[in-house]
Parts: C-alpha cells; sequence; structure tokens
C-alpha cells in the first residue's frame, strides 16, 4: 500500500480508520470479510475476522483465532522478515476481531504446486507422493525458494497447523507473504504445512541469528513476550519461546513426528 508510506501507515490506517464491509472469503471456515478502509482520504482493503464469527474448535480454546493472526504479526515483525501482512487487533462493524491488510497478489506465479509423480521441476523440493482425485499419481512440490524457506522457520516457530498452498501469496511486486495464522501457537505439537521439502537440512545461518533473536525477545520480560502476553496465554507465549531456542539448539528444519497429520487438509 504505497499511498500510506511505509508500514506505519498501514497500521495507523487499520487501527483507526472506517471499515466498510464489501463480502465475505466463501471458502473460509469462519467469518472472513473483505472490506475497504478508509482514513483521512487513504484508502486501501483489508480481511476483517470478527471474533462473532470464529467456529468453535475442539482442539482450540474458543474466540482466541483473531489474536492469534495479531501474534503471528508481532512474531514476523521480530523476525524483520515481513512474512505476515500487518495486521492489528480492534473493533469493528460486527465487534471485535483481527483486520489484516488486503495484498493485490501475482495469479501467475505458483509457490506451491501438483505434479505428475517422476515429474518434479528443478528448483522445486518434493514434499508427498499421492493421488489426485481421477487416481493419477502426483507429487505435491514446493519451491526452493530463500522466503519461502523463511516462511518455513516462521511456521516451525509459531507451530502454525494450517500451512496451505493457498496461504502462501506472492504480491504483485514478488515479495512473499503468509496469511492465515489463526491455527498457530500451539501448546502441543501441531505444525502442518505444505513446507516440509527442506525437513532435517540444515537451517540457513540467518535465519539461526534471526530465530536466536526472537527467542531472546520471548525470555521473561522480553519485548516480544510482553506484547504477546496481550494476545496469548503465559502458556502458549513460554511453549513458543521453548520452540524458537529448540530450533537454534538443533540447527535444522524440523522433520515430520509421530504428533498427528502434518499436512493440513485441504492443502490447498
Amino acid at each position: 500500500m504505497s499511498s500510506t508510506g511505509g508500514r506505519q501507515d498501514a497500521l495507523t490506517l487499520l487501527q483507526s480508520g472506517e471499515i466498510t464491509v464489501e463480502g465475505r472469503m466463501t471458502a473460509a471456515s469462519n467469518a472472513t470479510l473483505y472490506a475497504a478502509i478508509e482514513l483521512d482520504g487513504v484508502a486501501a482493503h483489508c480481511i476483517y475476522k470478527p471474533v462473532a464469527g470464529e467456529r468453535p474448535l475442539r482442539d482450540f480454546p474458543r474466540d482466541t483465532l483473531g489474536r492469534r493472526e495479531v501474534a503471528a504479526y508481532l512474531v514476523s515483525e521480530a523476525t524483520g522478515w515481513e512474512v505476515v501482512p500487518p495486521t492489528v487487533w480492534r473493533d469493528g462493524p460486527f465487534g471485535p476481531g483481527s483486520v489484516q491488510l488486503w495484498i493485490d497478489t501475482d495469479e501467475e506465479t505458483e509457490m506451491v504446486d501438483v505434479v505428475p509423480l517422476g515429474g518434479v521441476p528443478d528448483g522445486w523440493l518434493p514434499v508427498l507422493n499421492a493421488q489426485d482425485g481421477e487416481g493419477s499419481d502426483v507429487v505435491l512440490v514446493h519451491r526452493d525458494d530463500p522466503a519461502l524457506a523463511r516462511m518455513a522457520v516462521f511456521d516451525a516457530v509459531i507451530d502454525n497447523a494450517d500451512r496451505k498452498g493457498g496461504h502462501v501469496l506472492v504480491a504483485e511486486d514478488r515479495h512473499l507473504w503468509g496469511c492465515d495464522h489463526g491455527l498457530s501457537f500451539n501448546v502441543d505439537d501441531k505444525l502442518r504445512s505444505v513446507l516440509w521439502g527442506w525437513q532435517g537440512a540444515a537451517l540457513p545461518a540467518d535465519c539461526v541469528d534471526v530465530v536466536a533473536r526472537v527467542a531472546d525477545q520471548l525470555g521473561v520480560d522480553g519485548p516480544l513476550a510482553t506484547a504477546l502476553q496481550e494476545l496469548l496465554t503465559p502458556r502458549e507465549v513460554a511453549r513458543t519461546r521453548s520452540r524458537a531456542a529448540a530450533l537454534v539448539r538443533s540447527g535444522r528444519f524440523p522433520r515430520p513426528d509421530a504428533y498427528g497429520p502434518v499436512i493440513p487438509w485441504p492443502p490447498f
């Protein structure tokens, strides 16, 4: 949103602008509202997720998904990677909820795809062999891309249980964004992702340094821990720190474990 002059202007717009709901994302399981937002002549679009539209889930506390969206933004900011678009918590037309800047995407560029078995392109990594709806053998793949690798590391820190292919957005300026982080910050391990192509590989050195810094900020009375305590439980904040610290100690991308499903459903 270049017309706002930067991230802080975007946050001000999201926090204080007038929200006008224009439609609903019908594929979403919770109320996900597409809206215009305007403040002092500056306008953009956003995604507004009111608490009132959240469906109860058996494995997440009620009425917390929007707060987790905002928490994911705060961790993204702490990394400096800008994985999550500007996101705030505020009151809106249907009550309190998260409000996230809308990202105009390049529809021609795919970061996650399904290809025929044996047809993994150069520059792509295989994730899972499967069969499509017609019974043909296929492979779930994603690009071997540094920005996507940073997103996978970010997901490991916040324990994202819902990194679908459609939750990876390529902006028109080619920046890579992630969306839909409401199923994150679990106390129990629930990492579910389509980005397993690096599993067990060494983390890039710059990622280790960044995650170590995030772990420090998540320490007792650390600035990130203090901010997250407004959105998450103390156990969830502490578990996030322990995950970040464990990543630093291992120096490697996580591997799928036996704790349950590791691919979100549906994957796209």
